[in-house]
């Protein structure tokens, strides 16, 4: 498959993950499989020592820093990427800098990507924004067309059994009426026709959320996709930039840990239930004790709590104060073993 001239051996994406989770190393290692690794911009610079007084400017540096690494340890294999959240208050500079750095891919989503193509006009760089639904597709391809004369160069549908920021309502992912990521792929590819006519350009759609194994990547790619995109199997690798404890807590987690909880962002997230969530439902707030503004959308005011401190204190395997993002089936993983292996197991 080629993506903007440049081949992706392996149709498969691995999920972005943060904070702290899919850095340069898991990363780096998933691209020298030949597919397609991705570094989360999400408070890339937690681990710099100014990033409390001087976030962007940590965040930017981490960010080029794992970049740096990733394009080491992948040695011109695969491709690598970042996943950018329209969200987050430096959405825009870490953007820039990954293009500066010579990142082969932005895949950008948590909001409409509307103006991606701006911040990477001129460059080699391949956008892709992710959707839950053929309308947030039919609206950015319509946007990019009309603004910037351009199409994605691929799409990344994240269903409702996938982790962490979801495009659903919290009363679909409840009630398990969101649309079947099947249906919402058919969706996306019929309406993506007439602009891939009008480029003479395929794009290629992934989809994402609930995919474990190969028989699900089957399923997937006789429906129509392109490839998968799958993030939770990779937190269980030897190469996952997180904590041991960070990884022992999937592993010890059971299929009735897995919940649907509220995000300062504004949007649902599928997470373990932890003391975190618990306290949570008990005292609704949980005032921050300091503040990033990494947020568009939220108000240290106000907000129920501070999701960067709770996603930075997961990473680290604080079990009682952190914040586990995951996908449905993280309840199935058992093992760690590395990105090689879990690679083999997926494709061959």
């Amino acid at each position: 498959m080629l993506i903007k001239r440049k081949e992706l051996k392996i149709p498969l994406i691995q999920g972005g993950m943060g904070v702290g989770v899919s850095l340069g190393n898991l990363a780096g290692h998933v691209a020298k499989c030949g597919a397609l690794g991705v570094i989360s911009t999400a408070d890339t610079g937690f681990m710099e020592p100014d990033f409390w007084k001087n976030p962007i400017k940590a965040n930017i540096r981490g960010l080029v820093k794992e970049i740096k690494k990733a394009q080491e340890i992948a040695k011109g294999k695969g491709m690598i990427a970042i996943n950018a959240m329209v969200a987050t208050t430096y959405y825009a500079e870490s953007v820039i800098a990954a293009v500066k750095a010579g990142i082969d891919c932005i895949i950008s989503g948590a909001g409409l990507p509307l103006d991606l193509p701006k911040y990477v006009k001129g460059a080699d760089t391949a956008i892709a924004p992710i959707v839950s639904s053929g309308k947030a597709a039919q609206v950015i391809c319509r946007m990019w067309d009309k603004r910037y004369q351009v199409i994605p160069d691929f799409i990344v549908i994240e269903g409702s059994e996938a982790g962490g920021h979801l495009g659903f309502t919290k009363e679909e992912l409840l009630e398990k009426k969101a649309k079947p990521l099947i249906t919402i792929l058919q969706e996306v590819l019929g309406i993506i026709k007439p602009f891939e006519e009008k480029y003479q350009k395929k794009i290629p759609v992934f989809v994402a959320g609930g995919i474990y194994d190969r028989k699900d990547i089957e399923t997937c790619t006789e429906a129509g996709a392109a490839g998968v995109q799958i993030a939770t199997r990779f937190i269980a690798t030897k190469e996952c930039d997180a904590s041991e404890a960070y990884k022992q807590a999937f592993l010890d987690a059971r299929e009735e840990d897995i919940q649907i909880v509220q995000s300062p962002v504004g949007m649902p997230g599928r997470a373990l239930r932890t003391p975190l969530i618990t306290r949570l439902e008990k005292e609704k707030r949980i005032a921050p004790a300091k503040c990033v503004s990494c947020l568009h959308a939220c108000d240290r005011r106000t907000t129920p709590y501070c999701i960067t401190n709770a996603l930075i204190e997961a990473v680290k395997g604080n079990y009682e104060e952190g914040l586990f993002f995951c996908g449905s089936n993280a309840w199935k993983l058992q093992e760690i073993i590395s990105v090689e292996e879990l690679m083999d197991q997926l494709t061959n």
